[in-house]
């Protein structure tokens, strides 16, 4: 055990002397005033999240139910994806045309990072935060294969999608009792650490493509397509516009 580790757990086992060996968490009321939860109509959530994940520089359709399939095979063939990963109980029905769809059943990092990209559902999702989060339930498979591949096609359903994170934080609670990863995906992987320099791809897929799955609202006639962040395409001119130009929020 390395000294700095020695220190730290020192210094936690210091500050938990006068707590008594009986007492449980749930036994200290902790004090739950901040905002938990949303109230706004779910298409603004919805709109919420699909700009915010925008501006992480993912790609982000919105799709009704019934064109769902035809959408996955549309996404597939833009990207000239061929061969997809994929969680072993994802629908036949969400299978495209043309694209060979590897289940995971155990698959090796090396037969993961292979393929074109990883498909795959989610647990939830975060208007607040333009945040996706994968908890190894159904549709989403193993975190490995989330990781690996260099593209990640992401189907999230309108109803799947919360307001805050403390409201997504409840709905997790299950699966982290469980013992199960979770994964918080905003955007695709990036990171800064070395010199400032933005750097994609390093802990995770580079291109990250998210299918927003319901009825559609009052944009109905014009799918949001929102590409690495500095092109849009097919949306209303209003939408643009606010979009280029949008005024920073203020900080709380």
């Amino acid at each position: 055990m390395s000294a700095a580790r020695d220190e730290v757990l020192g210094r936690i086992r210091r500050a938990l002397r006068d707590v008594p060996h009986s007492e449980r968490p749930d036994d200290v009321p902790v004090p739950r005033e901040y905002v938990r939860g949303s109230d706004e109509p779910r298409e603004a959530l919805v709109e919420r999240f699909a700009e915010r994940v925008g501006e992480y520089r993912a790609v982000v359709r919105r799709v009704r139910v019934e064109d769902l399939a035809r959408e996955i095979a549309a996404s597939c063939e833009r990207r000239g994806a061929r061969t997809l990963v994929v969680p072993a109980d994802l629908p036949e029905d969400w299978a495209p045309e043309g694209v060979e769809l590897v289940r995971d059943g155990g698959l090796s990092n090396d037969e993961i990072g292979s393929a074109d990209g990883v498909f795959t559902g989610c647990a939830l999702a975060i208007a607040q935060t333009g945040t996706i989060a994968l908890d190894g339930g159904p549709r989403q498979g193993r975190r490995a294969i989330t990781l690996l591949p260099d593209y990640h096609l992401c189907v999230v359903f309108e109803e799947q999608i919360v307001g805050t994170v403390p409201e997504a934080i409840a709905r997790l609670e299950g699966a982290a009792r469980e013992g199960r990863p979770i994964t918080l995906i905003s955007g695709p992987s990036a990171t800064s650490d070395i010199e400032l320099s933005r750097v994609e791809g390093v802990h995770g897929p580079r291109n990250l493509e998210v299918l927003i799955v319901g009825q559609l609202g009052r944009r109905d006639a014009s799918r949001l397509h929102h590409r690495r962040g500095d092109d849009l395409h097919d949306e209303p001119d209003d939408y643009r516009d606010r979009q280029r130009h949008r005024e920073p929020e203020e900080s709380p």
